[in-house]
């Protein structure tokens, strides 16, 4: 079996970035969280290992939030009533993905509060992780309105006592203990700043080596990117999902095969990663979109390019994702791609798209009936904007196609 390298440290940095998409206002939440949670596991002597396992866990621990109104709601308080939803769901998340698996409990608990962690059945050191999460994560909310203004160094004596006051109580006395140690000095709250966040994750990757992942491990991997995508609304669930299946038996009728049909799969698992950026207002609405909210919705396609680039940067996993939305007319977006540029692939991952879309019902229509859908894809053949080859194939199978499309 075909091994492949990929920076885990960069992919989860990267998903990090994607997950700030959600935020749009609140850019680089979790990459904050994970330096604070790193730099009070370090004052406490924590193994190296703990260390940078905390870094991923701050990072991705609120991968299950895809919904910009939820989102909101998490970072207005220090305690929301609803918070533990999105624990659950992002535990089951890295569940699933055997590379990020043993992080799930810590994300599973990290709104928990220290005195109900006390009397949950679980390892008295995760306790401490998850705990050491909702901290951190606590922390960044009580700083976020001075970030930008400068008043940090003037403010955090202020976050410092009110974080005291809720030792045994929300936190761990000896994690609060440590945190209002090291954050008597100015350079951890400066640290905070975005170039400095960065340049500290880069050079914290920069000293581990890359990752050997199996292809099933790495179809794990972008089946978490998928479910955050899919879960920003009730009409997309399992849409990456599928449209990857349909993509995946194209590929097979057209006789790919080996890694180049692995890698089919897995764009189209990540084929939508960019639209965390698009609020779910939008992505509900039961109308036509205004302009404003198409350009936001149109911007998707290159987000999941750029995004893609920073993981999979010696594949066409980028480009095959990044331009589902291109067509042979050169009319598409985000690139205005020309036909001979398209790949097959990139083809199949467009039609793919489009049936699997029809065949799911949508806040602005139901479920499209099998008929409708091949004629409206032979419309876009007729057209000229989609591969008449690849819409012949899926028809030729069509009943077969549109079981997985809905199932």
């Amino acid at each position: 079996m075909k091994l492949q390298h990929i920076d885990l440290h960069n992919a989860i940095t990267t998903l990090s970035c994607a997950l700030d998409l959600v935020g749009v206002d609140e850019i680089r939440h979790g990459k904050r969280v994970a330096i604070m949670a790193r730099a009070i596991a370090m004052h406490l002597n924590w193994p190296e290992l703990d260390c940078l396992s905390i870094l991923y866990s701050g990072m991705l621990h609120d991968c299950g939030v895809s919904r910009i109104h939820e989102h909101r709601r998490l970072t207005e308080t220090l305690e929301w009533d609803g918070a533990e939803e999105h624990c659950i769901r992002g535990a089951a998340y890295l569940s699933a993905c055997e590379p990020l698996a043993h992080l799930s409990t810590e994300i599973r608990y990290h709104h928990s509060r220290w005195e109900k962690l006390l009397d949950t059945p679980i390892d008295h050191h995760l306790r401490l992780r998850a705990n050491l999460l909702f901290l951190a994560d606590r922390i960044d909310v009580l700083q976020a309105n001075f970030l930008n203004s400068g008043l940090i160094l003037t403010e955090y004596p202020a976050i410092i006592t009110k974080i005291q006051a809720l030792s045994g109580v929300l936190f761990a006395p000896e994690l609060v203990n440590a945190f209002a140690e090291i954050a008597n000095i100015e350079a951890f709250w400066l640290a905070m700043e975005p170039e400095y966040l960065d340049e500290d994750l880069r050079r914290i990757g920069s000293r581990i080596p890359t990752s050997l992942l199996d292809i099933p491990a790495l179809k794990e991997l972008a089946r978490l990117f998928s479910r955050v995508v899919d879960a920003k609304s009730p009409y997309t669930d399992e849409h990456s999902q599928r449209v990857a299946h349909i993509a995946r038996q194209l590929a097979i009728d057209f006789g790919v095969e080996g890694y180049e049909l692995e890698q089919v799969e897995i764009a189209g698992l990540l084929h939508d990663i960019g639209k965390l950026r698009v609020s779910e207002d939008i992505i509900n609405k039961p109308g036509g979109l205004t302009p404003e909210e198409r350009a936001t919705m149109h911007r998707h396609s290159y987000d999941t390019f750029r995004i893609l680039q920073r993981v999979f940067d010696d594949s066409k996993i980028p480009v095959w994702a990044g331009l589902h939305h291109e067509t042979l007319l050169g009319d598409g977006y985000p690139f205005k791609t020309e036909k001979k540029e398209l790949d097959l692939e990139c083809r199949i991952i467009a039609v793919a798209d489009i049936f699997q879309a029809l065949a799911q019902q949508r806040p602005y229509r139901q479920t499209m009936s099998l008929e409708y859908i091949l004629n409206n894809l032979q419309s876009r053949v007729a057209s000229g904007h989609l591969d008449a080859k690849v819409v012949a194939k899926l028809t030729e199978n069509a009943d077969f196609y549109y079981r997985l499309a809905i199932a």
